[in-house]
């Protein structure tokens, strides 16, 4: 099989070039889950029902394998916690920019992801501080993909929510199903009011990511 040659690498501080080649990528697989280099994304229990665009966040390896952190010193391999994947967004490897940076970037995609796994290994988790989306923002940061090493749990939850893709119809359906049955029951049981409760919890997640992203960066260091 004959590799693709995409770019080099530069060590900034000691001239060092490196060459770096690219194995050609899987087609991704549908039917069996198989998602090369894309972040990934599927409705949460309870949360998703209230907050529909809030959901759980992973990211493929090269030959398609999701991995995503799910758990205090925990990381699920080719088991894609809260069920199988709703929403997909393949990334160009042509936009990663391979860096020896002392702060640890990977060499390669598959690199990068296994430093952030071994990063994650001793974390716990935290739906506020420290969550899927955390790991997911380190995996690209380590890549410094798209020529950043700032990615955040805004900026990759803003990624897929307008740039992802519905793996089918059904999915869209059971992402959004249970926020509409319970916006209905809730209107039914209790009015109007239900809604600006939802609507103010919304909000409230929102400002919270926000304000520990952007302004109180400390509450989320992960």
């Amino acid at each position: 099989m004959q590799l693709k040659t995409d770019f080099d690498v530069e060590n900034t501080n000691s001239g060092i070039r490196i060459k770096h080649e690219l194995w050609p990528l899987g087609e991704i697989d549908l039917k069996k889950g198989k998602f090369p280099c894309c972040v990934v994304w599927t409705p949460l229990p309870v949360v998703s029902w209230l907050a529909p665009f809030i959901g759980h966040l992973g990211i493929c390896r090269e030959d398609g394998t999701v991995i995503d952190f799910s758990g205090s010193n925990f990381l699920n391999v080719d088991d894609f916690a809260f069920g199988s994947v709703a929403r997909y967004l393949q990334l160009e490897r042509e936009q990663e920019r391979y860096k020896h940076l002392q702060n640890g970037t990977g060499v390669s995609w598959d690199d990068a992801i296994l430093s952030s796994m071994h990063h994650f290994e001793h974390k716990s988790y935290n739906l506020f501080t420290c969550n899927c989306h955390s790991f997911v923002a380190n995996c690209l940061n380590r890549l410094c993909y798209g020529g950043s090493g700032n990615w955040n749990i805004i900026s990759i939850a803003t990624l897929i929510l307008f740039k992802g893709r519905w793996v089918d119809s059904m999915s869209i359906l059971r992402s959004f199903s249970p926020f509409v049955v319970v916006a209905c029951l809730g209107i039914f049981m209790v009015g109007w009011p239900f809604l600006i409760g939802l609507l103010s919890f919304a909000i409230l997640l929102i400002t919270w990511f926000l304000l520990g992203t952007y302004c109180f960066k400390s509450l989320l260091e992960c």
